[in-house]
């Protein structure tokens, strides 16, 4: 028995793995934005800030404010990250910071950003921070907290990736590994995206860096690629499609939408297909 709490003790003291680190991306342009609060989203010919119950729409080349959205505060407390998505503007919105979570994906018109519908994912899961399409099926990332906005049993080390088919049915979910969870805490995953033709990126609360994730062959936690530095705090990030390479993030101190360039990844880095 003395030996089996030993190695017991050895193997939850033991050190996590090392993760490469990929190169930093780097920022290439600043578009100033009071709405870069929560996130970004990208399209052709727009750059969206998203601050909770505000969306507001920038044209891309002169960064001018052309269309802004407010909603209720109390019917959209959290509007955490949008994506252009089918020619929709998806969005990821939660009640936090109260609980118990309740989540729910709302839909704007891109150029009037009238409110089109909404999809309730409901409760239990925790705060939706992302969505994404990808591979013929939804994905969105449910945070959990520590302290504020966390729901008792559960903390950061709950939030999870879930996999929904076309009709918003859940598939699969999968958990963080130790070498996030450890960083992002106490708080938990703010971004996320699939670089077109790639992985999964993932952004934290605060954390100026990204984490590249696979989804596993076999088990139920993310496989950890990579760690990338960044210049944006953390927050919700956004991939351009239009423009290989490059990813959209925020500065919340600075009130800006960020342009980045974003070195591939060395082909040691990631796991075999």
């Amino acid at each position: 028995m003395t030996g089996l709490l030993l190695f017991l003790l050895a193997a939850s003291t033991a050190p996590s793995p090392a993760i490469p680190q990929g190169r930093p991306a780097e920022t290439i342009r600043r578009i100033p934005a009071p709405e870069a609060r929560q996130g970004v989203a990208a399209g052709r010919n727009d750059i969206y800030a998203v601050a909770n119950w505000t969306i507001a729409r920038y044209d891309r080349k002169t960064g001018e404010r052309r269309a802004i959205w407010e909603g209720e505060p109390a019917r959209y407390p959290h509007i955490n990250s949008c994506a252009l998505i089918r020619r929709e503007l998806v969005c990821a919105a939660s009640n936090f910071p109260a609980v118990p979570h309740a989540s729910s994906v709302e839909f704007f018109d891109p150029a009037s950003l009238a409110h089109k519908r909404t999809v309730s994912l409901g409760s239990g899961t925790g705060s939706l921070t992302w969505v994404d399409w990808h591979d013929g099926h939804w994905w969105g990332m449910f945070a959990n907290y520590d302290n504020k906005g966390g729901e008792a049993p559960r903390d950061h080390r709950h939030t999870a990736l879930v996999k929904f088919d076309p009709e918003w049915r859940r598939t699969e979910s999968w958990a963080l590994p130790a070498t996030i969870l450890e960083r992002i805490a106490p708080m938990s995953i703010s971004g996320g995206g699939f670089r077109p033709g790639g992985d999964l990126w993932l952004s934290g609360h605060d954390l100026p860096e990204l984490y590249v994730v696979g989804i596993p062959k076999g088990g139920a936690t993310l496989d950890h690629l990579a760690t990338v530095p960044m210049e944006a705090e953390g927050q919700a990030i956004d991939w351009d499609e239009h423009q290989s390479g490059i990813l959209w993030g925020i500065s919340r101190k600075g009130r800006e939408m960020l342009e980045m360039r974003v070195p591939s990844l060395s082909a040691d880095m990631v796991r075999p297909r």
